[in-house]
């Protein structure tokens, strides 16, 4: 590894990436004295404390996998392979505290942090601190540790994210059961992986927990299931561990609702070919206004037009702030992101309940836009919600309502559209492509795909003209987006 390549990964890594390449490397690199990520690389190596496997491990935690590729000349899979069957240069404990950390919202820190009040004094919480701060000064307190997760667990408890507390207690049985500190955690921290059971396909976005003595997937029409072989102790109740080829059902005709909202009016014939093809019904709308959007949304959400399929797909692009979206009447307040989710939430939305709800949004960001009062969602919702309720009743079962969604976001400049107003977005393209040609691959593993994909995109253009790609999701199985 040469002082050029060093050089080269400091220089790619963001802001958010060498926080966590810092606090990743606190075990190994406690007597190392560096302020940079080139230092600390530099030094660890000279050290002897990090070869070419070491580095390629700490850039898959960081999940650069286009530096992977490009400077050490590996795969995400080749390093996969490796760490089932070598010891991990980071700890599993390192590893839990960046995934948690990656699930964690800004209300959820801002209770987080008030909640930690109590144990470490109001002047070591600051508002602004990252989640990965907030573990190095509790383990300066003894507070936190490896071994020592229970104050860290009855807080996410108070927070409603038993999906992390439950994340936690897995790897509490894992570590009890291993001989050495350096347990092989591979199924516990790969990306996006299972953040409230086994499975590699359950991610923390929203707060998907269940309280103690409830019972995961029980009568579940949208899940087909294998024969259990296995059970693991979660949460004080006894549940079957399912078996990793598990998948959602996806076999009804069609498979579900594809609702397709274009507000720029761009990509909308190519989304509508690629969802017709893979068995949807599509509904597709262009140049909405912001009622427009409300309207379809309710019509979409609060009816029982979901009772015989087994899934739901919207994607929505337009304009819009960090947190919200905008009609083509811009001068209307935005529509919150968080308000559409709600709107599909198992509880509103019943027919949903158990099956998959997929989003793939492109939202081209102006400056920040007030949101609109929700209060116009919810008298629209709570009508023909009641009118759902007589028509539809699930049978019953205990899916947390806020399970199944995959919520993928791609945010980029507004002024793309400024200086290309025919523009169609990359994001999309590159998704479209994908599904269309590798429709046998899991959502999750087709997306990591998509990921890269874009990330080589980037490197080519200036940043204005740079697509920004996140996923989130809760799902407990895998999700094939098609039923051939």
């Amino acid at each position: 590894m040469s002082a050029e390549d060093i050089h080269q990964i400091e220089e790619a890594l963001d802001e958010d990436e060498r926080e966590m390449l810092f606090f990743l490397c606190r075990d190994v690199a406690a007597d190392v004295s560096a302020f940079n990520v080139r230092d600390l690389l530099d030094s660890l190596m000279e050290r002897g404390k990090l070869n070419d496997m070491g580095l390629a491990e700490l850039l898959y935690r960081v999940r650069r996998f286009d530096l992977l590729k490009r400077i050490l000349k590996m795969d995400k899979r080749t390093v996969e392979a490796h760490l089932l069957t070598h010891p991990h240069l980071v700890s599993d404990y390192r590893v839990l505290m960046t995934e948690i950390g990656e699930h964690l919202d800004k209300s959820d820190m801002s209770s987080l942090i008030f909640l930690m009040k109590d144990y470490m004094g109001r002047g070591k919480t600051a508002k602004d601190k990252s989640f990965l701060d907030l573990v190095m000064e509790l383990e300066k307190l003894n507070l936190v540790a490896p071994d020592q997760l229970e104050l860290l667990e009855k807080c996410l408890k108070n927070i409603h994210r038993i999906d992390l507390k439950t994340k936690i207690q897995k790897y509490k049985q894992s570590a009890q059961g291993a001989e050495t500190s350096y347990v092989n955690g591979l199924q516990a921290s790969l990306p996006n992986l299972s953040l409230k059971d086994p499975s590699p396909y359950n991610s923390g976005m929203f707060q998907n927990g269940r309280s103690k003595g409830q019972r995961l997937m029980v009568r579940d029409p949208g899940i087909q299931r294998e024969p259990v072989k296995t059970s693991v102790q979660e949460s004080g109740a006894f549940l079957p561990r399912p078996l990793p080829e598990d998948r959602y059902r996806m076999q009804s005709k069609p498979l579900g609702i594809c609702l397709i909202l274009d507000c720029i009016g761009n990509d909308t014939d190519a989304l509508r070919k690629t969802f017709t093809s893979l068995g949807f019904e599509v509904w597709s709308f262009s140049l909405l206004t912001m009622e427009d959007m409300i309207h379809h949304l309710c019509q979409v959400a609060y009816r029982t037009h979901h009772q015989d399929k087994d899934s739901f797909v919207c994607v929505l692009v337009s304009r819009g702030g960090s947190q919200g979206l905008l009609g083509v009447d811009r001068t209307h307040a935005g529509l919150p992101l968080d308000q559409i989710r709600r709107m599909f939430r198992g509880d509103a939305c019943p027919s949903l309940l158990g099956k998959p709800k997929v989003f793939f949004i492109q939202n081209y960001e102006t400056a920040e836009v007030q949101l609109e009062d929700s209060s116009l969602l919810e008298v629209d919702g709570r009508g023909a919600s009641s009118m759902d309720a007589k028509a539809w009743q699930p049978a019953p079962c205990t899916v947390h309502p806020e399970a199944d969604f995959f919520w993928s976001l791609c945010r980029a400049d507004v002024s793309l559209l400024e200086q290309y107003p025919t523009l169609s977005s990359r994001y999309l393209q590159c998704l479209s492509q994908k599904l269309q040609q590798e429709r046998r691959r899991p959502l999750v593993d087709l997306h990591l795909e998509l990921n890269s994909s874009v990330h080589d995109w980037n490197l080519g253009v200036p940043e204005k003209e740079k697509y920004h790609v996140s996923l989130q999701h809760t799902l407990r199985k895998k999700l094939f987006l098609s039923c051939k």
